[in-house]
């Protein structure tokens, strides 16, 4: 496996990002990771996604931090500062799972309140689902747990996204990030996102993921999704759902999780006037959110 790391350099004076590096090996992999707050509080665990890294958890990590919590964003194997296997081939979706329960026993993380959105929910919704004893309660936006099933099903516009993604010779990140945020982030913002791929060389894992959405029978994730999703409905501890409801992908997709998911009943679920990425849209309401629901 050829792996690269993204110079230092392309991290220098980013906009609102002021937290220090901190890292954990997995095995032949280094794994990033920023981390505010008391030590000794509960954490809470940001999961992102597709194609972004913590950077996207900037305006939330403070509001968990403030109010006592130990505030957690790593970022995902092959983005951000984490070490990126150079080839498309060494990504899948179980060795995504594998990397971040790594990641979580390697901080022997428990009582953890999951944050999460897009890729960010399709691996932490697994991990909840098989080591439940870790986790305290979730709160998921913008994301789901696919099971190749009519419950959820596939957009048109994923669909799109997916063919863009496997076929366009160009894959600007920051602008596509922005394509998906109401507030449509300014250059300075779009070029933090691009920070992690110096060239298209560092992009294989932003390139892997939308074909690894499983999809069909097929498909070699579905077997444990469907098992995460008959553990999800015995799912009894808390469960909100904070979607931005201009999303054109994932945007009604909460309904299925609040239907599903026992601990999701009377919960204080919201949709607010956001798009995909609702950590750069109202990141601050949604941490804000948590953190009252949490306390009740």
């Amino acid at each position: 496996m050829n792996v690269l790391r993204t110079p230092d350099t392309r991290f220098v004076n980013l906009p609102g990002y002021r937290w220090a590096p901190r890292y954990v090996q997995l095995d032949a992999l280094r794994m990033h990771y920023v981390e505010d707050g008391p030590a000794q509080g509960a954490p809470v665990l940001m999961l992102h996604g597709e194609p972004t890294w913590s950077y996207l958890y900037r305006k939330m990590i403070p509001v968990f931090a403030d109010a006592g919590y130990r505030a957690i964003a790593p970022d995902l194997i092959g983005f951000g500062r984490s070490d990126k296997p150079g080839a498309i081939g060494d990504y899948s979706y179980q060795r995504h799972v594998d990397w971040v329960l790594a990641f979580i026993e390697a901080l022997d993380l428990r009582d953890i309140t999951l944050v999460c959105q897009d890729w960010g929910s399709l691996i932490g919704l697994r991990l909840a689902a098989e080591h439940p004893q870790r986790f305290a309660r979730i709160t998921v936006g913008n994301g789901a747990l696919p099971t190749a099933t009519a419950a959820l099903k596939i957009p048109l516009a994923f669909k799109l996204w997916r063919a863009y993604a496997v076929h366009t010779p160009w894959f600007p990140v920051g602008r596509i990030v922005s394509t998906l945020c109401s507030s449509r982030p300014g250059a300075d913002i779009r070029a933090a996102y691009d920070a992690p791929f110096p060239d298209a060389s560092y992009q294989a894992g932003a390139r892997a993921f939308p074909r690894l959405v499983p999809t069909t029978e097929a498909d070699p994730a579905i077997p444990a999704n469907r098992a995460a999703w008959a553990g999800l409905s015995q799912w009894h501890k808390p469960f909100l759902t904070v979607f931005g409801a201009r999303d054109p992908i994932l945007g009604r997709a909460d309904t299925v999780l609040q239907r599903h998911i026992p601990g999701a009943k009377d919960q204080p679920h919201a949709r607010l006037p956001a798009n995909h990425f609702v950590q750069e849209d109202a990141g601050e309401e949604w941490a804000r959110r948590v953190v009252a629901w949490m306390r009740a």
